[in-house]
């Protein structure tokens, strides 16, 4: 494969073309700075505006949310898994019905396996434009995002209706939902109770890796943060592995599916039958199925990476495996 027939395959961080109608909350003073990033899959946008990067199934999506300090990300869920990493910033991630069940605070290289069925919301509590970059399972997405109902409720008040379709209309725009299709419905206090709670002590214990104990353990071989045998222990319908400069080696290797590399630090060189480029933090590169091909650190200083390839599990349920 040349190149030139790569190149549609890979994703440059400044390159990325962000949707800032993304979502029902897009107008809700304290979430309307956000940016979402479609960057593999159809990914879960309610907006036409959402633009696609590679639309070629994986077996999983992938996108990314950019917010400057003090941005959130309002309460939703996902039926399928939702795994975020740091890429910049420091954010805080939180959970439950009103978002006051649990918290925790992640830096870069940090990943949270985010259990489904969880209403979850997440704010960039830095001092500078924050991106995090997001794996959700399977090649659908699970059908799009659950809203808690305050949420439906305040971008009402701010012009945006989202219709039982998951489409989005801005009365402020002079939109209107089409006759005969009705409001997305609200959660009812029995669909509620459905929600799980966790503590703070469950979710984090379970389901958080913080990067800089993940780049010990993958010092000699690449450490599998996400899969059955992962130091989190979860089949989400793909696996993640952290590899850094220790754990990298220049022995070409294939797998039978599309995989995806993504550098968190350090810049990587990436050499394949036919080419080579190199990858910098916060660009994605999907390598075709049954292509030879390996990566290592192409200059000096720290350097790692997530790989991420299906592994056709249900991509959920995932709370109380």
């Amino acid at each position: 494969m040349t190149p030139e027939d790569m190149a549609p395959r890979i994703v440059r961080y400044g390159e990325l073309k962000p949707c800032k109608t993304a979502f029902i909350d897009a107008h809700t003073p304290g979430s309307n700075q956000k940016e979402n990033f479609t960057i593999i899959g159809g990914g879960v946008s309610e907006s036409p505006d959402q633009h696609v990067h590679i639309a070629i199934p994986h077996g999983f999506n992938i996108g990314a949310a950019g917010q400057p300090p003090r941005c959130r990300n309002s309460l939703h869920s996902h039926r399928t898994a939702e795994v975020f990493f740091v890429l910049s910033g420091r954010w805080r991630f939180f959970w439950g019905r009103r978002g006051d069940a649990g918290e925790v605070t992640l830096e870069k290289g940090d990943i949270f396996d985010i259990p489904t069925g969880i209403f979850r919301g997440f704010e960039n509590i830095g001092e500078d434009y924050g991106m995090i970059m997001a794996i959700l399972g399977g090649d659908d997405a699970g059908g799009g995002v659950i809203w808690a109902p305050q949420v439906i409720e305040d971008a009402r008040d701010h012009g945006l209706v989202l219709s039982e379709k998951g489409k989005l209309y801005d009365t402020k725009r002079g939109q209107a939902l089409p006759e005969g299709v009705g409001p997305m419905p609200v959660l009812t206090e029995e669909e509620l109770k459905g929600f799980p709670e966790p503590t703070t002590r469950e979710v984090v214990g379970g389901y958080v890796r913080r990067y800089w104990d993940m780049v010990a353990l993958a010092d000699r071989k690449p450490c599998k943060v996400i899969g059955e045998t992962g130091i989190i222990r979860d089949k989400p319908g793909f696996e993640v592995d952290l590899i850094t400069r220790g754990s990298a080696t220049e022995a070409m290797h294939k797998h039978d599916i599309p995989s995806v590399l993504m550098p968190v630090t350090g810049h990587w060189r990436v050499d394949w039958e036919g080419g080579s480029t190199v990858l910098a933090p916060g660009d994605t590169m999907s390598v075709p199925e049954a292509l030879p091909h390996s990566a290592v650190p192409s200059m000096s200083g720290d350097a790692t990476l997530y790989h991420v390839v299906a592994t056709g599990d249900p991509a959920g349920p995932t709370w109380g495996r």
